[in-house]
């Protein structure tokens, strides 16, 4: 997927309304998790599984992810870290 059209966010866009169900996409732009809820400041990204069935919870901060709005208005994320790296994070727990 070409991001270079895509808009950036702003911090006021950052919410679990418009961030909820996002795909994230991995350095390679392969997808590698979804995001799941908003906690505490911090973003939990689902990852692995199949259809959300034995996903990890991961927390993250929103500034580590750059979130944007693709041309059909749909949002998601770009991160430098894989799928592996991500599922090595501790298990987030609200």
């Amino acid at each position: 997927m070409d991001h270079t059209n895509h808009v950036r966010l702003t911090d006021a866009e950052l919410t679990q309304d418009e961030l909820e169900g996002a795909t994230i996409y991995g350095p390679g732009d392969e997808k590698i998790g979804s995001v799941d809820h908003l906690h505490a400041g911090q973003v939990v990204i689902d990852v692995g599984g199949f259809l959300g069935i034995g996903a990890k919870p991961v927390a993250v901060t929103a500034s580590e992810l750059n979130f944007m709005r693709d041309e059909d208005g749909d949002i998601h994320a770009v991160t430098s870290w894989t799928k592996d790296q991500l599922k090595q994070m501790p298990e987030h727990r609200d």
